[in-house]
């Protein structure tokens, strides 16, 4: 063999070696973390979890490929695969410092007061071991805090402070412990030393600012702003801080010029705030002429696109908003946001069927969805379908469980279906942090009420106007009072509530109950009306002076208040469905009608309208327009148990269509299980149909409330085509007792009598 040769296959030996030793695990590994770091290093979050996994399966128990993708799985927030990754980190290195600090650190971040205790020994353990290390001293300080130990805390982080004098984060808890000290002039000075401490530093100078908007020193926090947005010229953070306090110290002019520079920046996240802004002060028109140019030069950003739409809805645009969300759709006939908010669109609107289409599809693309759940809740709510609203409801927890105002939603539907145990029971199935929330605690308090838990109620309304004096829970200190009987902290608690919330009709019906308490009912309406007297430009108080006046038999005036209602809010159809109200109780059908048209002209609450107009129709006598308006009701709203009704018996009557008619009057039936109107519906065209044993059983049902002399006719009809004359004999007796000049009389007489002969 040649020199030469003897070279070239040394040479393809090396070639071989050096192949080898890249296809090692330990190569594998490197390489795909050396990648991880720099992937992690640009912010790509995604591509760095794929490297460290990559290393991961090349090397299955190295710790510290674990630990990497820990903080790649953290800087992209998901904490549950971060947690995960460190067990594993720890697993095969029990002793691998920074995953036992960042460990601490979960732990130290939990509600459950036994997992902080753990991160605090953890953590002392730790500094044992390193005494100087910063960042397990702040940890340390940090847990001490949440367990309510500030003097430790205090001692823990100066000892940080003095190791690290520019870190601002240690500055930050420092300022924190103080404050939980009542030390507010300690706390500031710590931050302002940390601001001249550095500088040049944007987010020191903020975090001032921000201490200062905490104590409402919005003179000196806009200074705060003012000085770090002239550092960092491109900072969103600093921008969008100042404009805030420049709108809160009523400087709307400096507020405006600050969100223009803030959506000029390049920052997507920022682009909507001059519009926001200019929606919020009432310039509606520019601002959306700005959210539309904004649309037009982002197509694909949806954020904008929903600002886009909630101001169309705002402003009555509905159609524009609908057009918007279907040229989305056609770029992208899978965008289940635009799906979901067109549903949501056409929900308010009564446009029923087509909110079910779009819902179905982000069902078809997104099934786990939790959202898509609560607004099929909210459809099923619209149609009356109870039941299966609550359903969803329950669907979207169980997707998502710390969905807070769907929760609460669910909790109320219970209330309102008299399910308070059910209600207390879902309540505290809440994740341990939202249990602090006075939204929480305030729907708790009205459980306890419907169940009549006085002293849970009572610690409830305490541990909330400790944090929070909403009007839920003035209103519930006042009701509390008013069944202890102690009616003078009643009526101040809900005085309380209204002076929050003038318009909050709750506390103006408990304010009556006081006095209808102490049988003064002529007190009650003379206080409501002093109320009313001073609020004439607000809908709900006068519909609720209104409603007080129609019980009390005072027509006339409960029109005037109706009146008043729909002057100061021309929209408030709820006002013109009252007005018709009064109109038929004094024989004003064409006054009614009129009322009701004009509506529904409007676009305003069509299916109501058509429901109210289908009524009129029937009471005038006019069948074919009472079927059309019926119709309309039933295709937009196919669960309005009411409107299904009437349309089978008009159907079956007037069309003389019942076995067209028998699905409606089943379907109505099924809605509605214990309505008697519906099963004389239902029995009487079971009666047309020749089915009269079916018919008797639901026309027994109807008949048994004595209610109603036609149901009792229809059953003594039924009874003489069974050829039951003792029972159709007594129900014919019964009817004529109640009133003897119906139709129905002499079409059931001459029934039992052909029966008797």
């Amino acid at each position: 063999m040649t020199r030469a040769q003897k070279k070239a296959i040394a040479a393809l030996l090396l070639v071989f070696v050096l192949a080898a030793c890249n296809r090692s695990p330990e190569a594998r590994r490197d390489r795909y973390m050396a990648k991880g770091k720099e992937l992690l290093q640009k912010h790509d979050y995604s591509r760095a979890i794929l490297q460290f996994r990559s290393a991961a399966q090349a090397m299955p128990k190295d710790p510290e490929v674990y630990y990497q993708l820990s903080q790649a799985y953290l800087a992209a927030g998901d904490i549950k695969m971060s947690i995960t990754a460190l067990r594993k980190t720890l697993e095969f290195n029990p002793k691998h410092g920074p995953a036992r600090l960042r460990m601490a650190q979960f732990l130290a971040m939990a509600s459950d007061p036994k997992f902080v205790e753990e991160a605090r020994r953890e953590l002392q353990k730790i500094l044992e071991e390193s005494p100087q290390d910063v960042e397990a001293l702040h940890s340390l300080g940090f847990t001490e805090l949440k367990l309510g130990q500030a003097e430790d805390a205090m001692q823990h982080l100066a000892r940080a402070a003095a190791l690290a004098p520019q870190d601002l984060m240690v500055a930050i808890s420092m300022a924190e412990a103080k404050l939980r000290q009542n030390d507010v002039a300690g706390a500031e000075e710590i931050l302002r030393k940390a601001a001249q401490a550095s500088p040049k530093s944007a987010d020191a100078v903020g975090v001032l600012g921000r201490f200062y908007s905490s104590q409402n020193r919005w003179t000196e926090a806009e200074q705060a702003f003012q000085r770090a947005a002239a550092l960092e010229p491109e900072s969103g953070w600093a921008l969008f801080s100042l404009g805030s306090v420049q709108n809160r110290l009523g400087k709307k002019r400096e507020a405006e010029q600050t969100f223009q520079r803030l959506s000029a920046l390049s920052i997507p996240a920022y682009k909507p705030t001059h519009a926001l802004f200019l929606f919020q002060e009432g310039r509606r028109d520019e601002a959306i002429r700005e959210f539309e140019k904004l649309a037009n030069e982002n197509p694909d950003d949806r954020g904008i696109r929903t600002y886009l739409v909630a101001a169309y809805h705002a402003v009555n645009r509905g159609s524009d908003a609908e057009k918007l969300l279907t040229a989305a759709l056609k770029r992208n006939p899978k965008d289940s946001e635009a799906l979901l908010q067109r549903a949501e669109l056409f929900i308010a609107a009564g446009k029923y069927a087509p909110a079910e289409g779009d819902l179905n599809e982000v069902l078809r693309f997104r099934p786990d969805w939790a959202e898509v759940h609560y607004f099929l809740a909210k459809l099923h709510q619209a149609r009356g379908e109870l039941r299966i609203y609550r359903d969803e409801l329950s669907k979207a927890l169980q997707l998502n469980a710390g969905l807070l105002p769907v929760r609460l939603e669910a909790a109320q539907a219970l209330l309102a279906n008299q399910e308070a145990s059910a209600a207390l029971a879902l309540l505290d199935q809440a994740p341990d942090f939202q249990k602090k929330l006075t939204s929480w605690m305030v729907q708790r308090n009205w459980a306890f009420w419907m169940l009549g838990d006085m002293a849970n109620m009572r610690k409830g309304i305490d541990a909330g106007l400790a944090q929070e004096a909403l009007p839920d829970l003035w209103i519930q200190d006042g009701l509390w009072n008013l069944h202890a009987g102690k009616f003078a902290a009643a009526q101040a608690s809900l005085e309380k509530a209204l002076h929050i919330n003038p318009e909050d009709v709750r506390a103006l019906q408990a304010l009556a109950q006081i006095y209808q308490a102490q049988k003064q009912n002529q007190t009650a309406l003379q206080k409501i009306k002093e109320y009313a007297s001073q609020r004439p430009n607000s809908a709900p108080v006068q519909e609720f002076l209104g409603t007080l006046l129609l019980a009390n038999g005072d027509r006339q005036q409960a029109r005037a208040a109706f009146d008043r209602a729909k002057t100061a809010d021309p929209k408030y159809a709820r006002a013109d469905f009252l007005l018709a109200e009064i109109d038929v109780l004094d024989g004003k059908l064409d006054d009614a009608k009129r009322r009701i048209e004009a509506v529904l002209a409007s676009g305003q609450s069509a299916t109501t309208a058509h429901l109210w107009l289908g009524n009129l129709a029937a009471m005038q006598g006019d069948s074919k327009a009472a079927l059309a308006h019926f119709r309309e009701v039933v295709a937009s709203d196919p669960a309005n148990a009411q409107a299904l009704n009437n349309y089978a018996y008009l159907l079956a009557e007037v069309g003389n269509e019942p076995t067209e008619a028998l699905k409606y009057a089943q379907k109505a039936k099924e809605l509605a299980p214990e309505d008697p109107e519906y099963s004389d519906t239902l029995g009487w065209i079971l009666y047309r149909k020749g089915l009269y044993p079916l018919a008797i059983s639901e026309l027994e049902r109807a008949a048994a409330t004595g209610k109603n002399a036609v149901w009792k006719y229809h059953l003594a009809m039924a009874y003489a085509k069974a050829g039951d004359a003792a029972r159709s004999q007594a129900a014919l007796k019964a009817a004529l007792k109640m009133n003897p000049s119906l139709p129905e009389a002499k079409m059931a007489q001459d029934l039992v009598s052909a029966l008797a002969r």
